[in-house]
């Protein structure tokens, strides 16, 4: 058994009736030879990472801040309290939680790389801010992972989830496409929606670019992790109501690899280009490194 393409995912559950991630898990045991059990267990503890994650942005610890960033996610916890949040509550609190994760990621806590450090707020996001709206257990949550992790692994095997070789479409594109998969399935959707979503998610962040102020995984970061989050929420929502991607999965995922083999190296995350050179992002690299 291989994955190697959408396709794949699509071929391998011909006459099967299974869903992404039970082929993620067929795949994952064959190529480990670990059971299937102790790959859930080792999701599950994915998933318990990033809800620790999550609880620690939201304790108001005064240690949960980068160089750059701050708590900048409490002030969007605080605001949907009082305010009724122009993007709808699921959406305000899915952003809130991409950009307390990515908090404690800039304070070195410990985080779930889904698939980057750079773009870890996603995912999480996307999974807890579903739980709370949809009834979801930690059941569906996993499975959500396991579905992730088979897009996940199509994406890096045809082109790139390091914003060093791709940009940020590779990093926060990648992720935002692996949670849109999660969600089309997590909700009831078949293999071909999840794929429509992912390719959706792709498109929609094609040509991302990477261009890190002072070099740190901090800003703009934090919020195309927040960008990510709404993306994947809104991909998979037009895909759940049997919107298609004009492309095929396969299609885009090659396509954002030739996209970002064109990209200078000043906007694949050496801080040479971009948001890292602007007056402002020159005097910021000034003030912390001197």
């Amino acid at each position: 058994m291989h994955i190697k393409s959408g396709n794949d995912l699509i071929e391998y559950n011909k006459g099967k009736g299974l869903k992404i991630w039970e082929v993620a898990l067929h795949y994952e045991s064959k190529r480990t030879g670990k059971k299937q059990d102790d790959i859930i267990k080792g999701m599950n503890n994915c998933l318990e990472v990033m809800k620790d994650a999550l609880k620690l942005s939201m304790s108001g610890s005064p240690d949960i801040h980068g160089k750059i960033i701050k708590q900048d996610s409490k002030k969007v916890f605080e605001y949907i309290k009082t305010n009724r949040p122009v993007s709808g509550t699921v959406m305000a609190n899915a952003i809130a939680s991409a950009l307390g994760i990515m908090e404690v990621n800039a304070s070195m806590g410990r985080i779930v790389a889904a698939p980057t450090a750079g773009s870890c707020g996603i995912l999480p996001a996307v999974l807890f801010s579903l739980a709370s709206t949809h009834n979801l257990d930690d059941k569906k949550l996993t499975e959500g992972l396991l579905c992730s992790s088979a897009i996940g692994i199509v994406i890096a095997k045809n082109a790139s989830l390091s914003g060093a070789q791709g940009g940020c479409q590779a990093e926060v594109g990648s992720s935002s496409a692996m949670a849109a998969a999660a969600v089309v399935e997590m909700l009831g959707g078949s293999v071909t929606q999840a794929l429509h979503a992912s390719a959706i998610a792709i498109k929609n962040l094609m040509g991302l670019v990477c261009d890190p102020v002072a070099g740190l995984v901090e800003s703009p970061c934090a919020k195309r992790n927040a960008l990510g989050t709404a993306n994947a929420l809104i991909s998979a929502e037009m895909a759940l109501a049997g919107i298609e991607s004009i492309i095929p999965f396969d299609e885009v995922v090659v396509a954002m690899n030739s996209v970002g083999k064109m990209l200078p190296c000043s906007l694949k995350e050496t801080a040479e280009g971009g948001l890292a050179i602007t007056p402002t992002g020159l005097r910021i690299k000034q003030e912390i490194f001197g």
